[in-house]
């Protein structure tokens, strides 16, 4: 039943939204699932269109967005973390030289600790130089030769890796 009393703009968009999350339950048949389905293809519409007051194309943007979501799903899928070697602990080498514990034992003690603490805490020279009572000059050093140590172990890795893929495509 409609009263003679028209209502606001606002009024008008939030009940369209409130039909179109009806709408998207009949196919996701979850409550949270609808609702994003609906404001997604509301504000997809809201940039196409800038106002939608069209009941029929909510529904069939709902629609649209719903069977994209489900041929998505078919083609990219997820896997648990559960199920992967990594969530339980277990290492995994994606290459000849690439662990990460081979690479840096090419370093000192001293040059393993200063640049792990300015590279992955990001500490400054100054305030590892603070923590470790090293003079801040030391610190440079040791972290300077650490990055050409690494740079000339990664070069000699590329290197590799680049001439057997030439010696490939030359032998294709």
């Amino acid at each position: 039943m409609k009263s003679n009393i028209e209502s606001s703009p606002v009024q008008a968009a939030s009940e369209l939204i409130r039909q179109g999350r009806n709408y998207a339950y009949g196919f996701t048949r979850n409550s949270h699932d609808a609702e994003d389905l609906a404001q997604q293809a509301w504000l997809k519409l809201v940039q196409k269109y800038g106002e939608v007051t069209d009941r029929r194309l909510l529904y069939r943007a709902i629609r649209n967005l719903f069977i994209d979501g489900v041929r998505r799903s078919k083609i990219v899928q997820f896997d648990s973390l559960e199920d992967r070697d990594f969530a339980i602990g277990r290492e995994q080498s994606f290459g000849a030289n690439t662990d990460i514990d081979s690479l840096l034992s090419v370093l000192s003690e001293n040059e393993r600790t200063y640049l792990r603490m300015n590279v992955v805490e990001g500490y400054t020279a100054s305030e590892i130089a603070e923590r470790t009572g090293v003079p801040r000059g030391t610190i440079l050093s040791h972290t300077h030769r650490a990055r050409k140590k690494l740079h000339k172990h990664f070069e000699s890795e590329f290197n590799d890796t680049a001439e057997q893929e030439a010696e490939l495509a030359v032998a294709v």
